[in-house]
């Protein structure tokens, strides 16, 4: 663990009381991690809602949060109001892929949920998520907002719906991939499936999650798309129409080097 690191991984619930009989050491069932940037405002109140679903749970768990070089002292507060937290801060910004990915190989769960810090999908979806990742043996869950069964709470302007529509058609023949939904900001990985993915992960920025998908798809992992409820936050930091040109792009090189990798080229 670095100097920039804080918390204590492997540990239950040090933003709660441990539950009685839980041993200290105990690996945690379940990772939250929460990639933040300039998050001092509203990570706070995120980070209550996940500790108060987790406080009633009976396994342990721990929260990671992420920060990918803050300006706003987003890591010293998560230290002072939440000091069971593990903070993982970069020395400065590099994207949110590059958060996620910190935190996830810091992570020490079995299995590993990373989260927007803006809870767009509430934290009690994880359930459902968990519970579809055991009965049919997947590998990774991801969340979806363009299944059947899902349920859109407070929905997007309709310019950023209909942009993030069009990126997703676009998507899927250039990547290959199956799903309706490859941006929504709730994964869940087992532990191996997150240590061998992130670890293969090349991406900074916002198309990690379209590589992340590629190389599961590649290896064998099982994935699922599964519907969940979604709140739009206003707060948003990717906009469909400055960033898809670049994140286009950038798949389009994921699917070459996966090529590559597979031919020996």
């Amino acid at each position: 663990m670095t100097p920039a690191d804080s918390g204590a991984a492997g540990q239950p619930a040090k933003t709660g009381s441990p539950k009685p009989g839980q041993a200290s050491q105990a690996v945690p069932r379940l990772s939250v991690v929460i990639p933040s940037y300039n998050e001092s405002r509203r990570l706070p109140d995120t980070l209550e809602k996940i500790q108060a679903f987790l406080e009633e749970r009976d396994w342990p768990w721990e929260v990671v949060v992420s920060d990918d070089g803050s300006t706003d002292g987003t890591p010293e507060l998560v230290r002072d109001r939440f000091p069971g937290c593990l903070v993982v801060a970069a020395g400065r910004n590099e994207g949110k892929g590059a958060a996620v990915r910190r935190g996830m190989l810091k992570a020490s769960g079995e299995l590993r949920l990373f989260s927007d810090a803006d809870l767009s999908t509430p934290i009690e979806e994880a359930v459902g998520m968990m519970q579809a990742m055991e009965e049919g043996n997947h590998d990774v869950v991801i969340a979806s907002r363009a299944l059947p069964g899902s349920e859109l709470v407070v929905r997007q302007p309709w310019w950023r719906e209909m942009s993030g529509r069009a990126f997703n058609q676009l998507v899927r023949p250039i990547s290959g991939l199956p799903f309706h939904d490859t941006q929504c900001g709730f994964k869940l990985f087992r532990a191996e499936a997150a240590e061998r993915l992130f670890a293969g992960q090349a991406s900074s920025g916002w198309a990690f999650d379209v590589e992340l998908l590629m190389l599961a798809q590649a290896l064998g992992y099982r994935v699922l798309e599964h519907p969940v409820r979604w709140i739009n936050s206003e707060a948003s930091k990717v906009n469909m129409l400055r960033d898809a040109p670049r994140m286009l792009g950038d798949i389009m090189a994921f699917r070459w080097r996966l090529w590559r990798g597979r031919t020996g080229a």
